[in-house]
């Protein structure tokens, strides 16, 4: 794909004088004509993968890609503007099949613990094939007299050798063989955008992924004219640009299995937003200023300093845009139903493509009004923030979590022990003990499942701590005595979770400790388990141990309330968070629970 289209791009850019297609368009409709398969054809695309063996798919896709490049071959070497413009959307047609293939692929595979660090590697993996591609089609259109012979060749090389890495894929199933086609791709692609929303979390975080192929498609596109018209570089200059962008998306892809401890970790994303936009916004300041010179090699380029900045900007918001997408691509794989989970990817390529799309037409609009390049860039990071606010309020999961791992390895070293025994599937109630007012949180941070917590109203008082927890949809629960209609409103909320199959938390201490150690545990768990047991549900209960927390800032002291002194323990307090294998919820006693979960805490 790239060593083509950066090929051709750059040809058009720099080599040819075509009339209808002016250089500072070429990439907008390059783009474009390479996007729009994936609007046209992703709902067949997601409907063929769910039904077919997926080898079987990789395989025939490659076929088609070497029909494909042999015609673009014949384009470049006869220098055929609309012949090449055909390969562009037919090459298109040809992602458009793999995408559901590839991202269905990794959970039929992969546990929830590998599936980030899977995604990771695939993200990796596509951009350092970006990099290569645009090095190499760079490099060989620039030779002169034969630049595109030898790009013609290349193209049809790296399509056969495409294919013979798609002999060596392991064979999986068909999760829905008796699926019947439907090629109408309207009505498809709409049932397909319906069966996505479905799952809200999911379908906004493919508005999200969306978003990010926006950003990103914006930058990419402008490349060649930023590098020519601002940068005043060759050809030579504008691979750089997209080396170090993949490079950076490479690297913050890489970081997601380390930042998320080998789980799916979506707080990365707002932290992935928050770079986005400060790296677009300061390329737009590093680029703004640079002084009119002659066409620049990219050794003239690189001994000027100020082109430095402009790389790292590059570099960092590039990896900032990995940290955003990988945790989003992990979630969706998670969270969809095996049997339609390429359709769910599909309508992520069907608004993908919509979005890149948009992203075309809007840039080409502003190079129109007469915007400058590092404009379109400062209004992209600008519009990032807006959009990445907005998903945030919509989907307040990312931001709890963002919190949760923000907390879990700035303010404390925290370390999880038996984080395995935590389902990743069904219904559970997560017992622990309650030592300070961010045991929430931090729960929040060991699990790679949202879950709901049942909380004393009291906390709910607490001014940050009561709106992030609010924010999380935690249950209040008053004390039947105080108000017993509440208290009945909390029962039948929390069945309601488990009824849900989701991650019901409770610290049966009944408040936080006073004094440090376990207190008695109350009935209520009890009575969660009997209405659930009366539900037709079999729910286990995971105990869970929070250590070394007490006397730290967010909790009580003997001596003193909570939250004062805020260096009382120095910083970066080593604390833990024990979990215990699961036991069975029927006819399980609070003192039998109190004493495992002792058990835990005493562990260290």
């Amino acid at each position: 794909d790239n060593l083509f289209k950066f090929a051709f791009t750059v040809m058009v850019t720099y080599q040819l004088s075509v009339s209808w297609l002016p250089p500072a368009m070429a990439g907008l409709v390059i783009g474009a004509l390479f996007i729009l398969p994936f609007l046209l054809f992703s709902a067949t695309s997601g409907q063929l993968t769910d039904k077919f063996n997926k080898t079987r798919m990789i395989r025939a896709v490659k076929d088609l890609e070497i029909g494909i490049m042999l015609l673009a071959a014949y384009g470049f070497v006869q220098a055929s503007v609309p012949v090449l413009l055909a390969c562009t959307f037919l090459m298109g047609l040809h992602s458009t099949l793999f995408g559901p293939v590839k991202f269905a692929y990794l959970p039929q595979v992969l546990g929830e613990r590998e599936l980030t660090g899977g995604n990771g590697m695939v993200e990796m993996g596509t951009f350092v094939s970006i990099l290569l591609g645009n090095i190499l089609g760079g490099l060989l259109v620039a030779i002169p007299g034969v630049g595109p012979t030898y790009v013609a060749v290349a193209c049809v090389a790296v399509a056969l050798l495409g294919r013979a890495f798609a002999q060596g894929v392991p064979n999986v199933p068909a999760t829905d063989p008796g699926l019947v086609i439907n090629w109408n791709p309207v009505t498809e692609t709409w049932r397909n955008l319906k069966l996505a929303h479905g799952n809200i979390v999911v379908f906004r975080s493919l508005l999200g992924i969306s978003w990010m192929w926006f950003f990103g498609a914006v930058f990419l596109s402008q490349f060649p004219s930023f590098a020519k018209e601002v940068l005043h570089g060759d050809e030579q200059v504008a691979s750089l640009l997209l080396v170090v962008f993949s490079i950076g998306i490479g690297v913050g892809s890489l970081l997601c299995e380390v930042l998320s401890r080998r789980h799916v970790e979506i707080g990365l994303v707002p932290l992935g937003a928050i770079g986005m936009s400060v790296f677009a916004v300061d390329l737009y300041f590093a680029s703004r200023g640079l002084p009119p010179s002659a066409a620049q090699g990219l050794g003239t380029f690189l001994a000027q300093p100020a082109h430095w900045r402009v790389m790292a900007d590059l570099a960092l918001l590039a990896l900032f845009a990995g940290l955003y997408s990988v945790p989003m691509y992990a979630l969706i794989q998670m969270r969809s139903q095996p049997t339609h989970r390429a359709r769910i990817i599909a309508a992520n390529n069907i608004l993908n493509a919509l979005f890149m799309i948009a992203s075309s037409l809007i840039a080409g609009a502003l190079l129109g009004a007469g915007f400058s390049v590092p404009q379109i860039f400062l209004f992209t990071g600008l519009a990032n923030a807006v959009v990445a606010f907005y998903i945030f309020l919509l989907v307040p999961e990312y931001l709890l979590r963002f919190v949760a791992w923000g907390m879990s390895r700035f303010i404390y070293r925290y370390k999880v022990r038996g984080d395995e025994h935590i389902p990743t599937t069904g219904a559970a109630v997560l017992v622990c003990n309650h030592v300070s007012f961010v045991d929430a949180v931090l729960l929040m941070a060991a699990s790679p499942r949202p879950m709901v917590f049942l909380m004393d109203h009291r906390i709910f008082r607490q001014p940050v701590l009561g709106w992030l927890f609010r924010l999380a949809k935690a249950i209040p629960i008053a004390p039947q005595k105080d108000d017993p209609r509440a208290y009945e409103a909390a029962f039948e909320r929390a069945s309601a979770v488990l009824r849900d199959g989701d991650l019901l938390a409770i610290f049966p201490e009944g408040g936080i400790t006073h004094d440090g150690t376990l207190q008695p545990f109350k009935g209520g768990v009890v009575k969660i388990l009997e209405r659930a047991q009366a539900d037709g549900l079999d729910v286990p209960v995971v105990p869970m141990a929070l250590t070394n927390l007490w006397g730290s800032y967010f909790s009580r002291i003997e001596k003193g309330g909570a939250m004062v002194r805020p260096l009382r323990r120095g910083l970066f307090n080593r604390v833990g968070l024990n979990v215990g294998p699961a036991l069975p919820g029927q006819g399980l006693q609070p003192e039998v629970l109190r004493e495992r979960v002792g058990e835990l805490l005493a562990q260290g």
